[in-house]
Order: structure tokens, then sequence, then C-alpha cells
């Protein structure tokens, strides 16, 4: 394999740690939602802002490795299809809580328009691609809320009502009032932290850095970071499997 392209352990150790963080991000929602322990909504914040970091760290790690990918397009598609499985089943299952243009979606989406973007994007410098992108994606954080800039911390101006009119722009990036998704993803503002990663990717590279992340990684990290879909996939399947078992077994007990 081409230097480039060769297997990153501290890459795959680190997607591996944010795949086991949302692994048991998504223990505590079913522990609330399927076995009724509405106490732990009492660190709301908390539960936000660690939802929150595994989200950032998928879509920034996912956009670094996509130089990696031999064929992004495929993929992407791979991906984009489990996304479009996942949303059928979601509304077959809990047609009031469905799952709408969530992250599966997202991530192949990005990876297919990258490809199409990127003869245009390595013509700009890896600093200021990366500049750009991250104050983009700051400047749009809102857009989901109808307004331009990050709430809470600052906006700048609301969006105009008719940009939010039907499923087309919510994912885009502007929903209409009656969209509802429990794992929403849209273009905007995501593609530009998936960009970030992107350009970061070529800052390391350009400056010969991409060896740190060759660093080598525990296995119990780097595994399912190799298989990050199938993990994805699996992980809620096991999860309820384990607590609706865990409370046969608490039943048969009493």
């Amino acid at each position: 394999m081409t230097a480039n392209r060769q297997r990153l352990s501290l890459l795959d150790g680190l997607r591996g740690f944010f795949l086991l963080s949302m692994a048991g991000f998504h223990l505590v929602w079913d522990l609330i939602f399927l076995c009724g322990q509405s106490w732990i909504l009492e660190y709301e914040i908390a539960l936000y802002l660690w939802q929150q970091s595994i989200c950032w760290a998928f879509i920034f790690l996912s956009g670094f490795s996509w130089p990696l990918s031999r064929q992004p397009v495929r993929r992407g598609a791979v991906v984009f299809f489990c996304g479009a499985v996942i949303t059928a089943a979601s509304c077959t299952a809990m047609p009031m809580n469905p799952i709408c243009f969530g992250i599966l979606t997202f991530l192949g989406s990005a990876m297919i328009l990258l490809r199409g973007l990127h003869p245009l994007l390595r013509c700009l410098p890896a600093p200021a691609g990366l500049a750009g992108s991250l104050l983009l994606f700051i400047l749009l954080r809102g857009v989901n809320d109808h307004v331009l800039g990050f709430p809470p911390f600052f906006t700048i101006a609301p969006l105009p009502a008719g940009l939010y009119q039907n499923l087309l722009t919510a994912y885009l990036g502007f929903p209409p009032e009656d969209f509802l998704s429990l794992d929403y993803f849209s273009l905007l503002p995501w593609l530009f932290l998936y960009l970030s990663g992107y350009f970061f990717h070529r800052l390391a590279a350009g400056r010969d850095r991409l060896s740190f992340f060759a660093r080598p990684a525990p296995r119990f990290l780097t595994l399912p970071g190799r298989h990050s879909l199938l993990f994805y996939l699996l992980h809620q399947p096991v999860l309820i499997a384990g607590l609706l078992l865990y409370h046969s077994l608490l039943r048969d007990i009493q």
C-alpha cells in the first residue's frame, strides 16, 4: 500500500474509542426510554455534550479518512444505503420517532459529494481550506434552528421562513416545522465539519505528519474502529437484546 493509504492504527483506535462512547451513550438512551430510568434526564446538559462530542468526532474523522479510501463513491453508496435501511426500519418500528437523514445518510452523502468537489478543493491551500471550513461550520451551525450563527453562543440573523419547505430542504439543512427525526444530520452545517477533517488530513500529509496516526493503539479500540459500519449497525440491536434478556432473567429470579 502507498504511504497515504496505509492502515493508520491510531486513527482506527480513535474511531473505536468514539464508537464505544456512542454505544455507552445509546445504552443510557435505552435505559431512559425503554427501561423508564427518567432520573438520568436530570443530567440533560451533560448528555447533550456527550452526544455532541461523539458526532463531531465521527464526522471530522470520517472527513480525515476520505483521502485514504480507494473507492469513496462505492463506500459512500453503501453507507447511504445502510442509512436508508435504518430510516425504513425506524419508520416501521417506531413511526412516532423515526430516524430521517441520520448520521449514516449524511456520511454517505458527504463521501459521494466530496468525490465531485475534490478536483476543486485540492486547488485550495490546506490551511486556508481548514480555516474556511471551520468558520463556515460555526456560522451555519444554527441553520436547522432558522438562524445564522452558533446558538446559544451567538446568532447573527434569522433566516427566511421560505427556506424551510419540505424533505428536500430538510436534507439540505432547512427542516419544515413538522419535520421530526431522532437522529438528524443535514448537509448544512455538517458538511463543513467533514471538510475540516479532509483539509486537516491534507495539512498533516503536506507536513509529513501522517506517521503520527500510524502509532499503535490497543486492539480493543482498533478492532471496532476497522469495522465501524458493522459495529454501528449491530450495537443497538445487541444492547436492546441484552436489556430484554436482563429483565427476563430478573423476572425469573424474583
